[in-house]
């Protein structure tokens, strides 16, 4: 009896022993990664750690990290997914230069994003000042700021995961509804976005964990303000200097949300 060949694309598993060569640093590798990892959880306060996340300051960021990286991946998809689908679809010069355009927050250090931002948006900025001549309205310093920060770093991993699911869906299905007479909203409502939203939810999923991790432009354009700008990782960040204790609650906060995201995206990233 001849046995199934494995699905065209699905590497085969390894045969017989494999060489030293390759795992010793495997091993050492994955150690690199998982040890850090290890050392938090051992020297987590796992006796007061229900009164350590009660704590009013450790609520107060986990509460606007919340919120704003909610509101955050709301804005990118509000933005990204017609980019996504602009991309994908339309042929139109200098296509390349928007699509590496669009990817240079996922290269650029994010303090370099919060420097650019403060001297677009800024009270001297491009837009900043004539935003708040016109209408009165400031950003950086503010809730706001916190939100524009995580979208900006945020929002190319929503239309990475978007184009690439409009690259791959089958067009077929919205030719035939154009051919039936349905409009190209209609299409892009009814077609378009039930076919790609795999990809939608997985984008909003990765935006929503990037948002909520966000630091450097984050510090650099909204600043450190308990209540108003002081994210978790910014609350990690000055309390461990003080309190340690606290900051490594909150990193357990932001493991334990990093490890659910990847096990509901398992089935799209990672191939049993």
């Amino acid at each position: 009896m001849t046995p199934s060949s494995p699905p065209r694309g699905t590497a085969r598993p390894a045969v017989g022993r494999p060489p030293w060569v390759l795992v010793v640093p495997a091993v050492l590798g994955l150690a690199f990664l998982v040890l850090p990892l290890a050392g938090l959880l051992v020297r987590a306060p796992w006796a007061t750690l229900p009164e350590r996340l009660a704590e009013p300051q450790v609520l107060e960021a986990l509460r606007l990290s919340l919120v704003t990286a909610t509101v955050a991946t709301a804005v990118c998809l509000l933005l990204g997914v017609p980019l996504a689908w602009l991309l994908a679809r339309v042929s139109f010069p200098g296509r390349r230069l928007v699509r590496a355009l669009v990817t240079v927050p996922l290269v650029l250090p994010p303090v370099v994003g919060g420097v650019a931002l403060l001297l677009v948006l800024g009270r001297r900025g491009v837009a900043g000042q004539w935003l708040e001549s016109a209408f009165g309205v400031t950003l950086p310093f503010t809730t706001a700021g916190v939100v524009i920060a995580e979208a900006f770093v945020a929002m190319p991993f929503l239309v990475i995961s978007v184009e690439g699911a409009l690259r791959g869906a089958d067009q077929r299905f919205e030719e035939a509804a154009a051919t039936l007479g349905a409009s190209r909203w209609t299409v892009f409502r009814r077609v378009t976005l039930p076919l790609v939203m795999p990809g939608i939810v997985a984008g909003a999923v990765l935006c929503w964990a990037r948002a909520l991790g966000e630091f450097g432009a984050t510090i650099t354009f909204a600043g450190n303000f308990p209540g108003r700008t002081q994210t978790m990782p910014l609350a990690v960040y000055l309390a461990l200097e003080t309190e340690p204790e606290a900051a490594i609650v909150l990193s357990l906060v932001l493991l334990a949300v990093s490890v659910i995201i990847l096990a509901s995206l398992r089935d799209r990233w990672v191939s049993p």
